[in-house]
């Protein structure tokens, strides 16, 4: 099932998810922060003042089932396609994974 926007108890549980991921860092300088646009979350990182983009994610109306894209600054854009990135094997549907997968990608 799809929805056309992400419902606010759902992103409520994300902002959870996020604060979480964050608090377990070990750098205060370096957190992910949240967009939100329609059935999309972007998660976006703030390296020491900077943000960029990391990811996008559609929810898919279950929190395990999220689809993924990452950003590519080559192109400038989300790549649902593009696979082959450091960290890819954790991807799994879910927040964490994806921002685990951010990390990866992107070290920062």
């Amino acid at each position: 099932m799809t929805t056309r926007r992400i419902p606010d108890e759902v992103r409520a549980q994300v902002e959870e998810i996020v604060a979480r991921f964050d608090e377990g860092s070990k750098d205060p300088s370096c957190f992910y922060t949240t967009r939100y646009k329609g059935s999309y979350l972007y998660l976006d990182r703030s390296d020491f003042g900077r943000v960029g983009p990391i990811c996008r994610l559609k929810y898919t109306g279950d929190m395990n089932k999220w689809e993924f894209a990452i950003y590519k600054y080559s192109s400038e854009r989300y790549d649902p396609e593009e696979w082959f990135f450091p960290g890819s094997e954790y991807v799994d549907g879910t927040i964490e994974g994806a921002m685990m997968a951010g990390l990866m990608a992107y070290p920062g």
